[in-house]
């Protein structure tokens, strides 16, 4: 009977059943999650919602959001790609080290990495004091400051992801495409 094996197969054979001790703080930790956003949806204002989303303020609030989040996403991408591929293929003294320097924004609460930003790149910061003696240039409060924030916070995600995905990809393709003629750049972005 054909039609019999397709519905055995439709059918799932039953996994593991999960411990009860486990069920209580994994269905605690979904309410967690989805009861804030649920009091989102609940309590928002659908009345005003379109008036309130074709305001002005609305509308320079969702360009800059664009924005800065494309800026930031080109920023992290050139600057951490690279960071990621060093970190999965060259062997070099400190690699542990690097790798958890790396993840310390994702650690850090947003308060204490927007200080630590503001003591590097502030007026009087580190580097920013130099930035606006040399340039002109002052970065808190502004578009840049934006999108340099969000970079600090995201590129760890990137690194470590993007990490990952290398130290799991078979260098072999590499080693194939520069045996065949590509060059050391080709071969980066066509294969790796």
């Amino acid at each position: 009977m054909p039609g019999s094996s397709s519905r055995s197969a439709r059918r799932r054979a039953p996994g593991p059943r999960p411990p009860a001790l486990l069920l209580v703080p994994a269905a605690l930790g979904l309410g967690f999650l989805l009861l804030p956003l649920a009091a989102l949806v609940l309590r928002a204002p659908w009345g005003d919602l379109a008036r309130h989303l074709t305001s002005p303020q609305a509308g320079e609030a969702l360009r800059l959001s664009l924005v800065s989040a494309s800026a930031a996403t080109v920023v992290c991408v050139v600057l951490g790609v690279p960071l990621a591929w060093v970190l999965a293929r060259v062997p070099f003294r400190g690699r542990a080290l690097v790798r958890a320097l790396v993840t310390v924004p994702l650690v850090l609460p947003p308060v204490v990495g927007g200080v630590a930003l503001l003591l590097l790149l502030g007026r009087r910061g580190l580097v920013g004091r130099h930035l606006d003696a040399w340039f002109g240039v002052s970065l808190p409060f502004t578009t840049a400051a934006v999108v340099v924030a969000e970079a600090f916070v995201a590129m760890p995600f990137l690194v470590v992801a993007v990490e990952g995905a290398l130290r799991g990809a078979d260098p072999r393709f590499e080693e194939a495409a520069a045996s065949l003629g590509a060059s050391r750049w080709t071969t980066f972005r066509r294969v790796t």
